[in-house]
């Protein structure tokens, strides 16, 4: 198993020692308790800023931060993300590893937390693998103006489908959507036109962010595109970790900030 190191925080000992699943899961569990939907958004990045290689997340990741991100699906009652890094990624189902099976039921969650997929012109399929390759079935969300045949035929494949706005997807609406039905652990895996209406919204409490020693070069987007924030939104640096120059940083809400 790859072993990473803690830099932030010191106070439970040395920051050269490595850091252990239980304190991982420590350090990245949610607020216990939560009335209200609370979203951690996840991102890779290289040193320079760009957000994929060849137009994918993988030649920016380390098994390291590949762990962290699977502790984010471990902790999650519901994995949300955008159509567009959905189907560039290959996603389908989470997979029901041991680890992550027992690391649930011990916390009170379900074994295998579901997908919900945004797009608003509702463009996944029902032959999709995220619909047909899953334990669980998944979550689309969508808008009043999507077609409505689309809708249907992902209905009849067994997809909850959430209306959350009528011409564009409205952060607020989907987790509101997502309260009524007890999602409230949110774990946002992107892609940057999703991550920015969050932050447009002021609706993100955390980000846990890897940053690459690499330098990509031109040609890649940020880790946000497309709606503007009208303000920037205050973070504090709770956590640092690190593993063969890759830092796996953690960002909460600021308290002066916390909504």
């Amino acid at each position: 198993m790859t072993v990473v190191h803690r830099l932030l925080p010191t106070a439970d000992g040395p920051a050269s020692e490595p850091v252990t699943d239980a304190e991982l899961e420590r350090l990245y569990d949610y607020p216990p308790e939560l009335t209200r939907p609370w979203v951690q958004v996840n991102f890779v990045a290289s040193a320079d800023g760009a957000v994929a290689v060849a137009d994918r997340s993988e030649g920016l990741s380390h098994p390291a931060d590949k762990r962290v991100f699977a502790l984010g699906r471990d902790l999650a009652d519901v994995i949300l993300v955008g159509v567009g890094t959905a189907q560039a990624e290959g996603y389908r189902g989470v997979r029901p590893r041991e680890l992550r099976v027992e690391r649930r039921r011990r916390l009170g969650l379900s074994d295998l937390p579901p997908l919900a997929v945004v797009t608003g012109s509702c463009r996944l399929t029902p032959d999709d693998p995220i619909v047909t390759d899953t334990r669980v079935p998944p979550l689309v969300v969508t808008t009043t103006t999507a077609p409505r045949q689309r809708k249907r035929d992902l209905v009849a494949a067994g997809v909850d489908v959430i209306e959350a706005g009528t011409e564009v997807v409205e952060p607020h609406t989907v987790l509101a959507a997502l309260a009524e039905r007890g999602l409230y652990r949110v774990n946002c895996e992107g892609g940057p036109q999703l991550f920015a209406a969050l932050v447009a919204a002021d609706a993100v409490d955390q980000l846990c962010l890897t940053v690459a020693p690499l330098l990509a070069g031109a040609g890649s987007g940020r880790i946000v595109a497309g709606t503007p924030s009208p303000v920037p939104r205050s973070l504090r640096l709770d956590s640092v970790l690190h593993e063969d120059g890759f830092l796996m940083l953690r960002y909460r809400r600021a308290a002066a900030h916390s909504r």
